[in-house]
């Protein structure tokens, strides 16, 4: 298991558009998906990125880094200020360290 703080994955609601697990299986399949769906995220490392699902009454952000043979899922979370917050930022940098160093 990966170090960090322990959170609960959010239950999405079923009217979620587009569905995250649909975003997932397009970067599984290989696809590079851009704005508005997801946006490189440099300061975390490289190969990472921000999905950016939106629906009526949140903002939800999964952070992710793509390797060659897996994709590496950091954070998922309720976005609720413009910036993702520091902690989040270390966290994600802190699990990143930790898988490549103890994993890889």
């Amino acid at each position: 298991m990966v170090e960090g703080r322990h959170q609960d994955t959010p239950v999405f609601p079923p009217t979620l558009e587009p569905r995250p697990d649909f975003l997932l299986r397009r970067l599984q399949r290989g696809e590079k998906l851009g704005l508005p769906h997801s946006r490189p995220m440099p300061t975390i490392g490289p190969r990472c990125h921000e999905l950016r699902i939106r629906d009526r009454d949140h903002t939800w952000r999964i952070i992710y880094r793509l390797d060659v043979d897996a994709i590496l899922i950091l954070a998922i979370f309720e976005k609720k200020t413009p910036t993702t917050p520091k902690a989040t930022i270390d966290d994600c940098r802190r699990r990143l360290r930790h898988y490549d160093e103890h994993v890889r």
